[in-house]
């Protein structure tokens, strides 16, 4: 059962709930190009010893983009958010948990900063000031001007 689930109040309704966008994969998939691209250059070499250091090096990359791949995945599965009919709700973290839920009546503002990749594939950032306090940015969240409107609707 998700986090957001288990923590709905009686009555309680999610309007709209949403992840990390896919783009935290990016680096790890030109890791592994780059990965790829070092072993078959190395793979053309005609020295021996020139060529198993390059397959080292090519293996060595491809570890680190396979890591980083394993980190965005995690990232996006162990990240919530969502709007209910009361409150927004953000839980990171699978060990050591890391949440925050804020009233609607308490939301001042709903700040979303989108780069211009941000605009075209569908992600930004999401900055949410409530009376006395606001939240941390939401970093590469999916679809956040929906978000935004789920928030600010009546």
């Amino acid at each position: 059962m998700s986090y957001v689930k288990s923590v709905l109040q009686p009555g309680e309704t999610i309007r709209f709930a949403t992840d990390i966008h896919w783009m935290v994969y990016i680096p790890g998939f030109l890791l592994l190009l780059v990965a790829i691209a070092i072993y078959f250059v190395g793979s053309g070499l005609t020295t021996g010893e020139v060529r198993f250091v390059v397959q080292i090096l090519a293996g060595l990359v491809f570890l680190a983009a396979a890591v980083w791949l394993f980190l965005g995945w995690f990232k996006r599965l162990t990240t919530e958010v969502a709007v209910t009919d009361k409150r927004i709700i953000y839980k990171r973290g699978f060990i050591s948990r890391y949440t925050i839920e804020m009233h609607l009546d308490k939301v001042e503002s709903v700040d979303v900063d989108q780069s211009i990749l941000g605009r075209i594939f569908g992600y930004g950032d999401i900055i949410i000031r409530g009376v006395g306090a606001s939240l941390e940015p939401l970093r590469n969240i999916e679809s956040p001007i929906e978000f935004r409107s789920h928030v600010t609707a009546p």
